[in-house]
C-alpha cells in the first residue's frame, strides 16, 4: 500500500475531528490551509499532518505503520514541539529539515494571516504576532547562521 496525499488528508481529518481553534472554527481548516501554501506531495503531506503528533493521539510509529513516506515522518517529527522542549531547540530542529522548514514558514504565515488574527482579541493577537515574528527570526538565524 502506498500512503498518498489523500490518505494524509483523511488521517488529519480523523485525528483533528472535534477540535476547534482559538476562534472556534474547526481546527482541521488550519492544516488544510497550510497544505495549500506549499508545493510538492511530501511537503503537502507534512503540512496537513504537521500537528497530528503534537495535538492528537496519533504517534510517529503509527505514521510509519501506515507506510507514510520516511521523509514525511521525519518532517512531522521535526515539526512536533514536545512538552517542556525549549522553543529554540524546537526551531533549530525545524530549520535542520528542509521540508519541516518550508512547512513551518507556511504554518506561521497562516497563523499570522489577517483573516485569522482579526478574529482574536487584541491582547492575544499581539502575543501571537510577537511569538511568530520571534520564531521567524530564529528560523532565519538557524537557517543562515
Amino acid at each position: 500500500m502506498t500512503f498518498t496525499l489523500p490518505d494524509a488528508v483523511n488521517l488529519a481529518r480523523r485525528a483533528h475531528e472535534g477540535q476547534v481553534d482559538k476562534s472556534g472554527n474547526p481546527y482541521i481548516d488550519h492544516p488544510l490551509r497550510v497544505m495549500t501554501r506549499v508545493d510538492g506531495a511530501a511537503e503537502q503531506m507534512a503540512a496537513v499532518l504537521h500537528d497530528v503528533v503534537e495535538d492528537t493521539s496519533v504517534t510517529l510509529d503509527e505514521l510509519v505503520e501506515l507506510e507514510c513516506p520516511t521523509i514525511v515522518v521525519r518532517a512531522v517529527e521535526a515539526l512536533t514541539h514536545f512538552p517542556d522542549e525549549p522553543q529554540s531547540a524546537y526551531l533549530a530542529r525545524v530549520a535542520a529539515d528542509p521540508i519541516a522548514l518550508i512547512v513551518k514558514r507556511a504554518d506561521i504565515g497562516d497563523n499570522l494571516s489577517p483573516d485569522r488574527t482579526a478574529l482574536l482579541q487584541p491582547v492575544e493577537r499581539e502575543r501571537l504576532r510577537d511569538k511568530y515574528e520571534t520564531a521567524l527570526r530564529l528560523l532565519d538565524y538557524y537557517e543562515n547562521g
